[in-house]
């Protein structure tokens, strides 16, 4: 059994996020693992635990995605790749998604890929399906549980939540999953784990490593820009009474045509 968790370092979902002068994002806090992914890690630490497997932690990006790397060993996976090459500089979903199955089968025999709901800094999860595709594996999105999962057998049963409400899923392995903040209660690294994810030796690998060329770009984004800011108008209106308050406001929201 071999389970690949695909993470990244994103800003803190607290952290204020600015674009400079010179037209590059910037924030205020330092970057943690994408949040989704702490729970995309532990579910990878339960199904290796039970199953007696091997998990993985990977990603693509500069060193400082390595901290996203560190704490996913220091929760209890067994091993760390790190993708980068210049030619991914601004890379978009699809490239990405290159990247990510060819790492993958560098690693090789990987049973089920597990990606967070999202990339919180991209608020997108297009990638994991591209990945799937890539692989050709099948792609489960929203996962809230596993129900059941056979490594032996090749198959796995999930539950998605839905805005309609649950759905009940079989698929055969391999298979890429995107997993709910629903699905388990995170781990968090212990003090052993993290002294031995320090010394951990990450691999670092080019996509030459992985065979690959970055190719033309599909998406290119052009620039970054701080949203307008949002100015408006208050007026508190004066009354005796709640009632007379309320006839005001209704006068004025009828003056005004919006009722």
């Amino acid at each position: 059994m071999h389970v690949v968790v695909v993470t990244k370092s994103t800003p803190d979902t607290a952290a204020k996020v600015t674009v400079d002068a010179s037209g590059k994002p910037t924030w205020t806090e330092a970057m943690v693992i994408n949040p989704w992914d702490e729970y995309a890690v532990t579910e990878a630490v339960l199904l290796k635990e039970a199953h007696k497997g091997q998990a993985t932690i990977l990603t693509v990006g500069t060193e400082e995605h390595n901290e996203a790397l560190k704490q996913g060993l220091a929760i209890g996976l067994d091993q760390a790749a790190r993708v980068w090459d210049d030619a991914l500089v601004g890379a978009d979903s699809l490239l990405y998604a290159k990247a990510v199955a060819a790492a993958i089968q560098k690693l090789g025999n990987a049973d089920l890929v597990i990606f967070g709901k999202e990339f919180a800094d991209l608020g997108s999860d297009v990638h994991v399906y591209q990945v799937a595709r890539k692989l050709g594996y099948a792609v489960l999105g929203s996962v809230s549980k596993i129900l059941e999962i056979d490594f032996s057998a090749k198959t796995i049963k999930v539950e998605r939540m839905l805005e309609q409400g649950k759905q009940i899923v079989t698929s055969k392995l391999p298979a890429v999953i995107a997993v709910l903040k629903d699905i388990n209660e995170p781990k968090y690294p212990s003090f052993i784990g993290i002294r031995k994810a320090a010394k951990a030796e990450i691999p670092v690998w080019s996509l030459a490593d992985l065979g690959l060329d970055a190719g033309t770009r599909q998406t290119q984004v052009s620039a970054y820009t701080n949203p307008p800011k949002i100015e408006g108008e208050v007026e508190i209106i004066e009354g005796a009474s709640a009632a007379e308050k309320a006839a005001k406001l209704a006068d004025k929201l009828i003056e005004a045509k919006v009722i």
